[in-house]
């Protein structure tokens, strides 16, 4: 154990399994959002943006989900670099408040005295602040109590995140099954949030310092990350995975459940659940594989999931795909994390936070662009906006939503088919490193 966690802080001891669960809890609580904010997207499209402008309220509706990124991005570019000042227990609970004010914001968007288009997207930046938080905390949390386990470790802990997408999209199902108005699905959010910010409030954490194995200061971080360049090809590489890993994941309920034959949400419940299994197996795959070896497999497997989900006609067809995306994503974010915490230990918690925030921003990107495609598609596929805006329906119906999903599909498809050549030629030029 890394004597920095066996310390004493505010003479209280430290524990570092109750520790562990208030990081899994507040990591759980943001899959949950996440898997929500999908859940009830078609609700807040038909109440608040078709009868502002149905034509474009796909790309509204992605700028609206991307914007929850975009507060992500910003927290984490900003936040980690200054984690030492705030202190672990402190940002929990700021990152609890936020999320409850956001949830409150999106509940109301329509009753604002503005846009409702307006307050559903402050709404999900203000989300997104106290998620990045979440972020911000977890991982050199993690990585200072389980310091000769960070792999594995890292790997449970977002093993949580997936859980708890499977929990709130359950529950928006389950809201919706009952006929229950969509809202009430953000109360039970606002009690995760009251219970992981109140665990945080009576531990006992360790100094941030204690994250990586060489403690520096924020200057010091900086200064190593400015002198280390390589670290922004991984900033960029962040970037295409989690763009793979979200971005589809927000924009499949939209996108399938009128084409399968049931609501795209499961398949986001069933990829996730996935997920919370395979992300416990981490460690001996990255023992056999080594981190950028399973970053490869991540990207072969996106890739053909992606695609497949691009042709995907029934439940079955599109439960195949979404299996080979979820064995294609489920291992990207954690090894990514763990790979720059190893190559660049003197960046501190500054590198989780640039690699967060860099997948979130490009995320908030890529969502308006799929929303952007299917508009598009849609419109080509009805033949004009007249016969758009007569809402076809039946066979042509289907038609058209089924272009439009297998046109922005498709399109995503492409970033994971770069990355298995950008990882490629990183395990080339590891080996040849080690060979000399």
């Amino acid at each position: 154990m890394n004597s920095a966690t066996e310390s004493m802080t505010d003479s209280a001891p430290l524990h570092r399994g109750r520790l562990f669960i208030v990081a899994l809890l507040a990591l759980f609580t943001g899959g949950a959002a996440v898997s929500m904010r999908a859940a009830t997207a078609v609700h807040m499209r038909t109440e608040y943006l078709d009868p502002l402008d149905k034509l474009n309220a796909g790309e509204m509706l992605g700028t609206a989900l991307g914007a929850a990124f975009a507060g992500f991005a910003i927290t984490l570019l900003l936040a980690s670099a200054v984690l030492a000042k705030i202190g672990f227990r402190n940002a929990l609970i700021a990152a609890a408040a936020l999320m409850i004010a956001g949830f409150a914001i999106v509940a109301a968007a329509g009753s604002l005295g503005v846009s409702p288009y307006t307050g559903l997207l402050v709404g999900m930046v203000v989300q997104g602040l106290g998620w990045g938080l979440i972020e911000t905390v977890i991982n050199p949390l993690t990585s200072a109590v389980y310091a000769q386990d960070r792999v594995s470790r890292l790997s449970i802990l977002h093993a949580w995140y997936p859980a708890g997408v499977v929990a709130g999209a359950l529950m928006g199902l389950a809201v919706d099954g009952a006929g229950m108005a969509w809202r009430w699905e953000l109360l039970v959010l606002v009690i995760l949030c009251l219970a992981f910010a109140g665990l945080a409030a009576v531990e006992t954490f360790p100094p941030v310092s204690a994250s990586t194995d060489a403690p520096v200061t924020p200057g010091e971080m900086i200064k190593a990350t400015l002198q280390n360049p390589t670290i922004f090809l991984w900033v960029g590489l962040m970037m295409f995975t989690a763009s793979t890993e979200f971005a589809p994941g927000q924009w499949v309920d939209v996108a399938l459940s009128q084409i399968v034959g049931m609501r795209g949400i499961w398949l986001l419940v069933y990829v996730s659940g996935l997920m919370f299994v395979m992300r416990h197996f981490a460690g001996p795959l990255v023992k056999r594989l080594s981190n950028v070896g399973l970053l490869i497999f991540s990207a072969v497997f996106s890739t053909i999931g992606l695609y497949a989900l691009s042709v995907a006609h029934d439940p079955v067809s599109a439960l195949l795909a979404a299996t080979a995306w979820g064995f294609g994503v489920c291992y990207f974010w954690p090894t990514m994390l763990a790979t720059v915490a190893e190559r660049y230990p003197r960046s501190g918690t500054l590198v989780f936070g640039l690699m967060g925030s860099a997948g979130a921003a490009c995320t908030y990107v890529v969502l308006p662009y799929l929303g952007a495609i299917s508009d598009r598609a849609k419109l080509a596929a009805a033949g004009g906006e007249a016969n758009l805006a007569a809402s076809a329906q039946g066979q042509q119906l289907h038609d058209i939503l089924a272009a439009a999903a297998s046109a922005s599909f498709k399109a995503i498809a492409l970033i994971p088919l770069c990355l298995v050549v950008i990882f490629t030629a990183i395990a080339i030029v590891d080996r040849m490193r080690k060979a000399r």
